[in-house]
C-alpha cells in the first residue's frame, strides 16, 4: 500500500506544483478540474494560505505541465503521492475539484494514511458513462480541443455568471485551449474506467461533500451517492453555482473548506478560523435522505446467471465482458444484453468469452491494429451493421477518420468497390456522429 512507503522511492512521475503558505503549517493540498491550471484556486489561496501551507498541482499536460499522460486515477494519486514526498508532505488534508476530486477519493481508499481530512467538489462515485468519455476523447482526437473549450462556459458556469464575468470565462476558455490534447485525451479514458460506488463505505476520513446546486456535469444527485456511501460525511450546496463552484462562489467556497479541514486539526493546532455558516448554503449529513445511486444498464440476459468461478470459461468471459464494453462502449453491450434471449444466449456467451475473452484479449497486436483488420474484413463480408459498430470502436481505439477512410480506400482494391462504396457510407454517418461534440 502506498502509505506504507514513500512513493517517489518507486521511480513515479512527480506533478508540476506550487505551494503558499507558512513552512511549518499543516499542509492542505488542492485538486483541479480537467482542463483547468492550479489558477482555479486563486481565489481560496490568500484565505486558507494564512493558516495551512497550501499546495496546488497541475494535471500532466495542463497548464505548460510535462506532457506525461497518465492512464488513470489510480496513477494520477501516486504522482500526486510522489509529489507530495517531494514537498516533505508526509500527512496532508486535501481538496480536489471534479477530477481532482477523484484523485482524492482514490487516495483516501488506497493511502488513507496520508490523508488527515477530505472535501470533494463537483465530484462523483462515477463521472457520467463510460461511453460520455470516450466519445469526447474521439471529439478531441478529431477536432483538437478547440470544440471543447468552446462549450465549457456551459458547463462550467451559471448563465448570470458567463454573462456578468466575459473575462473569466475567457480565461476558462483559454485553459481548455491550450491543454495538450494527449493528456486531455488520457484523463478522459482515466474518467471512463472511474468507478468506486462499491468502495465508498471503506473511506475513513472526515469528508466534506461540496456540490454547486444548478451543476449539469455532477449534479446535486452525484454528491447525495457520496454522502450516503462515505461514513459521517456531510454535504453542503452551494446556491447560483454550477460545476466551478470555487471559481463561480468563492466566498462561500472558502468558508466551507476553512471550516470543515479547521475541525479535523489536532487541538493544538486548531488557530484557523471556525465554521462560519454560509447564507443560503444548505449542510447536512448522511442522515439526510439521498437520492439513488446511479447504477450501469442491467446487462440482461447477457450477464444473466454470472457464470460461476468454477466455470472453465469463467476468467475468459470475464476479460471478454470488460474488452466488449470497453471497445464496443456500454451502449452497445446494454442494447444486445436487452435483445439476448434463451435462444440466443448461448451464442452471445460464446462470442464474448472466445471473441473477446481470448483472441482480442491476446497481445500479439494492438487495439488500433486489430480495429484495422476488423474494418477491413467486415468491409469484405458486406457486414455493415457490425461495421457501424467497429467504426465507432475504431475511433475509440485511436483510429482517427483519415486513417479509416485510409483503410476503405485500401480496401476498395482488394474487396472491390461496391463493398468499399457501402462500407464508406455507413462509416461517414458514425464518424459525423461521433465526432459531433455532445453536450
Amino acid at each position: 500500500m502506498w502509505e506504507r512507503e514513500r512513493v517517489s522511492e518507486k521511480n513515479v512521475d512527480t506533478l508540476q506544483y506550487r505551494v503558499d503558505g507558512p513552512e511549518h503549517a499543516p499542509v492542505l493540498i488542492l485538486g483541479p478540474a480537467l482542463g483547468t491550471t492550479w489558477h482555479m484556486w486563486d481565489r481560496q489561496v490568500p484565505e486558507l494560505s494564512r493558516h495551512w501551507r497550501v499546495l496546488r498541482y497541475d494535471l500532466p499536460g495542463h497548464g505548460g505541465a510535462p506532457a506525461r499522460p497518465a492512464t488513470s486515477v489510480g496513477d494520477l494519486a501516486a504522482r500526486l503521492l510522489a509529489t507530495a514526498d517531494a514537498a516533505g508532505a508526509d500527512r496532508f488534508a486535501y481538496a480536489g475539484c471534479s477530477l481532482g476530486g477523484a484523485v482524492g477519493a482514490r487516495i483516501a481508499l488506497d493511502a488513507p494514511g496520508r490523508l488527515t481530512s477530505l472535501a470533494l467538489i463537483s465530484s462523483a462515485p462515477r463521472y457520467a458513462t463510460p461511453d460520455t468519455w470516450r466519445q469526447r476523447g474521439v471529439v478531441v482526437r478529431t477536432n483538437g480541443l478547440d470544440p471543447i473549450a468552446r462549450s465549457t462556459p456551459e458547463r462550467w458556469f451559471t448563465p448570470s455568471f458567463a454573462a456578468a464575468q466575459p473575462a473569466i470565462v475567457e480565461w476558462a476558455v483559454q485553459m481548455v485551449r491550450t491543454t495538450d490534447p494527449g493528456c486531455y485525451i488520457a484523463a478522459c479514458e482515466a474518467l471512463a474506467s472511474f468507478d468506486i460506488r462499491q468502495e465508498l463505505a471503506r473511506v475513513g476520513v472526515p469528508t466534506l461533500v461540496v456540490a454547486g446546486a444548478e451543476d449539469r456535469v455532477t449534479p446535486p444527485s452525484d454528491a447525495r451517492a457520496l454522502v450516503a456511501g462515505i461514513p459521517d460525511a456531510r454535504l453542503a450546496l452551494v446556491p447560483d453555482a454550477c460545476h466551478m463552484a470555487p471559481v463561480e462562489r468563492p466566498g462561500e467556497v472558502t468558508e466551507l473548506l476553512a471550516g470543515h479541514f479547521s475541525a479535523a486539526l489536532p487541538a493544538g493546532r486548531r488557530d484557523a478560523p471556525a465554521a462560519v455558516p454560509v447564507p443560503g448554503v444548505s449542510a447536512g449529513g448522511a442522515g439526510r435522505a439521498p437520492e439513488a445511486l446511479p447504477t450501469r444498464a442491467a446487462i440482461a440476459a447477457l450477464t444473466a446467471g454470472e457464470q460461476s468461478q468454477d466455470h472453465p470459461g469463467a476468467a475468459a468471459y470475464d476479460t471478454g465482458l470488460r474488452l466488449r464494453r470497453d471497445v464496443l462502449g456500454d451502449a452497445h453491450v446494454d442494447r444486445v444484453a436487452e435483445e439476448t434471449d434463451d435462444f440466443t444466449g448461448d451464442f452471445q456467451d460464446l462470442l464474448t468469452r472466445y471473441s473477446w475473452g481470448e483472441v482480442w484479449a491476446r497481445t500479439g497486436i494492438d487495439r488500433r491494429t486489430r480495429s484495422v483488420v476488423t474494418l477491413t474484413a467486415l468491409t469484405a463480408g458486406g457486414h455493415l451493421e457490425e461495421l457501424a459498430a467497429h467504426t465507432r470502436a475504431a475511433l475509440r481505439n485511436g483510429l482517427t477518420p483519415q486513417e479509416i477512410k485510409e483503410v476503405l480506400l485500401h480496401t476498395a482494391v482488394y474487396c472491390g468497390m461496391p463493398a468499399a462504396g457501402a462500407a464508406f457510407a455507413v462509416a461517414r454517418r458514425v464518424i459525423a456522429e461521433e465526432t459531433t461534440p455532445r453536450d
